[in-house]
């Protein structure tokens, strides 16, 4: 039997809407105290008047959605920011947290859009973005095996410009170029050479943050204690993440990646079975991990199929040597 709401629940909600309407009508006459504010706060040669985007903006919804990856919200019943701000200078940073501080409104932080929990954009009380993608400058040094890496920075980009530099040195982080290394680290970062080299967060000697008072700290001025937390702890709990100094990882100049799928006829089973058990015996250089999927198959009938996907620092017929020991029977092909 459906339960039918008694009137104290309908009166519940029916306030509970009521004053939602009214802290956000609220949040909104704040606005304009806030946007007021920026000016005061930020650099006049970095003009942050030129970074605002308000809902009165028709850029506001384009650059909103630019970023979201999780689709379920940028749907219209999803409360949206009442402004963006996307931060072109670390002055803007400071601003935006200083005058959000001052008139009690409530910022998230995005720097990528790769948070499928929405949390950087989504909120539910009234709230404004910071967005750090524009802050996005690399600059590496081959000779002390570092980089300083900016939040808005993509780990495709920290790619390429190491390469650019030097041909047997890397970063250990994900294979999705567009993450922006400040959430990638600051949640930890895994990647296919973390056997070997650990997270991103255990490759990080030093970092810049803004705190709730707008001030810049690097390691030493922030302790040892909030260095060790945003490693991993989330980054935007603690103050926004302005850049990162990265250490340099030593790699081959070759390296070996493969990816082999078997269906459930192929196999793929017994091999999936094996692999528990072979993948973390494997040598650290080595890194293998299997998702499965459902295809259309003969008949268009549905059909499971594994994919093993793998990283090897070394050339191809060292891992087929171990390939072929590790999984004798496994019948796999490199491709």
């Amino acid at each position: 039997m459906m339960k039918v709401p008694t009137s104290k629940a309908i009166l519940f909600f029916v306030l509970s809407v009521l004053l939602s309407l009214v802290s956000w009508a609220t949040a909104y006459a704040d606005l304009n105290d806030f946007l007021q504010c920026l000016p005061k706060f930020s650099e006049s040669s970095y003009p942050i008047i030129e970074t605002i985007y308000t809902q009165k903006n028709t850029s506001f919804q384009y650059v909103l959605n630019a970023y979201i990856k999780n689709r379920r919200y940028s749907t219209p019943t999803i409360p949206k920011s009442m402004a963006i701000i996307a931060a072109m200078h670390e002055s803007h940073v400071q601003a935006t947290v200083v005058c959000a501080k001052q008139h009690a409104l409530h910022i998230t932080i995005w720097s990528g859009g790769h948070d499928y929990e929405g949390l950087s954009y989504v909120s539910s009380v009234p709230f404004i973005i910071l967005d750090v993608f524009n802050l996005r400058s690399i600059e590496i040094n081959v000779t002390y095996e570092s980089s300083w890496v900016q939040a808005g920075a993509t780990a495709g980009e920290l790619y390429y410009k190491i390469a650019e530099k030097s041909k047997v040195h890397g970063f250990p982080a994900g294979v999705c170029p567009t993450v922006a290394t400040g959430g990638l680290i600051s949640g930890g970062g895994y990647g296919p050479t973390m056997r070997k080299f650990g997270l991103s967060a255990d490759n990080i000697e030093d970092a810049k943050l803004v705190n709730v008072n707008g001030t810049i700290l690097d390691r030493n001025a922030m302790g040892e204690d909030l260095f060790w937390a945003i490693r991993g702890g989330g980054g935007a709990s603690f103050g926004v993440i302005l850049s990162w100094k990265i250490k340099l990882v030593r790699v081959p100049a070759k390296v070996t990646v493969f990816n082999v799928t078997r269906s459930i006829e192929q196999g793929a089973l017994d091999v999936l079975y094996r692999w528990q058990y072979v993948a973390p015996k494997l040598p650290k250089n080595t890194y293998i991990r299997a998702t499965s999927q459902v295809s259309n198959g003969e008949g268009k009938k549905k059909a499971v199929e594994v994919s093993f996907s793998g990283h090897f620092l070394g050339q191809i017929y060292e891992l087929l040597r171990l390939i072929n020991e590790s999984f004798p029977s496994s019948k796999t092909a490199s491709k």
